[in-house]
């Protein structure tokens, strides 16, 4: 039964790293962009469904006992919105140098993080000022038939915005104090109720098998069927596919590539949105709540072949099985009558020290299949 309850601790583990890698391996292997940002858009979704909680907890018990319904889509949403603002401003414009988006991205996972503990009324206020005014205005100017000069218009338009925002901002703290300029949320960590029907677990002998995880698993299924489905039965699925294999050939077929990176990254961005939503029904939500799972959500990627759906589940159950059952002390209870294998995986049985042999088993695997599980083919290598 210690093996059988290994067993589900870590496939539910791997159903976390398949959510959060699902997403970026599907923009990884479209874009060759390297998202270090993806475990933020994560924590973006954790913190929606914090803020859902809240909301239908207001409302009376009744209400709050059916808020994962409505969190779940609302974080997918928040994570595709805050993908689509990513893309547009500035992964567009690195396609094609993977060292300058990691780099890029990275900046943008410290700007979030950093937003999550400081964000409160006034910074809303003044970002939302800031976006009407100079985003508004560049749209009106270039609705003109003979506007040309969108170098001047940005130059002249950008520090009024800025300028208007932090005066409408200063007036707002002064006036209100602490009433608008109280962080929402802080450097703190913050807790997610799970619903009650999804408390407690199912007795299988003397183990449970919690019904959160379970739920979790059951997530996972439908994510993977919704985006097998949408790859390959929808027409977006389709071109994606084809920009996917050869984007040169997919635009001179008329194929709107541009808009097929902006979909992509939504997609991506979203799953990582659904993913803080169950990463948040299993333990505290903070600022630094991406950072946790970043880089073993891109060694499923790896490990899997980039871009391959089957190689990202199969690689995310591998990890997720391996680290819990390490991590646990569970093979050392197994390997218990080999005293030397016993006590090899007894050094190994923390968190951390499961990671770490974790990770050096992944490098010496990908010494011997450097492609992953299942490696690219066809034109997609040679590109």
């Amino acid at each position: 039964m210690i093996v059988l309850d290994g067993l589900f601790n870590g496939i539910s583990i791997g159903s976390v790293l398949l959510l959060s890698a699902l997403g970026l391996a599907i923009v990884f292997g479209l874009m060759g962009v390297i998202n270090m940002a993806h475990g933020e858009l994560m924590m973006l979704g954790a913190y929606t469904t914090f803020l859902v909680q809240n909301g239908f907890r207001s409302l009376g018990e009744g209400w709050f006992e059916a808020y994962i319904f409505a969190a779940l889509p609302l974080a997918f949403l928040v994570a595709a919105l805050a993908g689509i603002v990513l893309e547009r401003s500035v992964i567009r414009y690195l396609y094609g140098r993977p060292l300058e988006t990691l780099l890029a991205t990275w900046g943008v996972s410290l700007i979030l993080q950093q937003f999550v503990r400081s964000v409160n009324w006034v910074m809303v206020v003044c970002l939302g000022l800031f976006c009407l005014l100079f985003f508004g205005g560049l749209w009106l100017l270039r609705r003109r038939a003979n506007f040309t000069r969108q170098k001047l218009a940005t130059a002249v338009l950008l520090p009024l915005s800025i300028a208007l925002s932090a005066v409408v901002g200063t007036v707002l703290a002064q006036t209100y104090r602490l009433a608008v300029t109280q962080p929402w949320f802080g450097a703190q960590n913050v807790d997610v109720t799970a619903p009650a029907w999804l408390r407690g677990g199912l007795p299988i002998g003397s183990y449970q098998l919690s019904y959160v995880r379970i739920f979790i698993l059951i997530l996972t299924a439908l994510c993977v069927a919704g985006v097998y489905f949408f790859l390959q039965k929808t027409p977006w699925g389709l071109r994606i596919r084809a920009v996917t294999q050869n984007r040169s050939m997919s635009a001179c077929l008329g194929i709107p590539t541009q808009k097929v990176d902006a979909l992509t990254f939504a997609l991506g961005s979203g799953l990582a949105g659904i993913a803080g939503c169950a990463v948040s029904l299993l333990g505290s939500v903070g600022p630094n709540t991406g950072q946790n799972y970043i880089v073993n959500t891109f060694m499923v990627v790896v490990v899997g072949g980039v871009g391959k759906l089957v190689g990202t589940i199969v690689g995310a159950m591998a990890i997720g099985i391996a680290d819990y059952l390490i991590g646990s002390a569970t093979l050392a209870a197994v390997f218990a009558p080999l005293k030397p294998v016993a006590d090899f995986f007894t050094t190994f049985g923390t968190t951390s020290m499961a990671k770490v042999l974790v990770f050096a088993l992944i490098v010496t695997f990908l010494q011997f299949r450097p492609g992953g599980l299942f490696p690219q083919k066809g034109r997609t290598v040679d590109a």
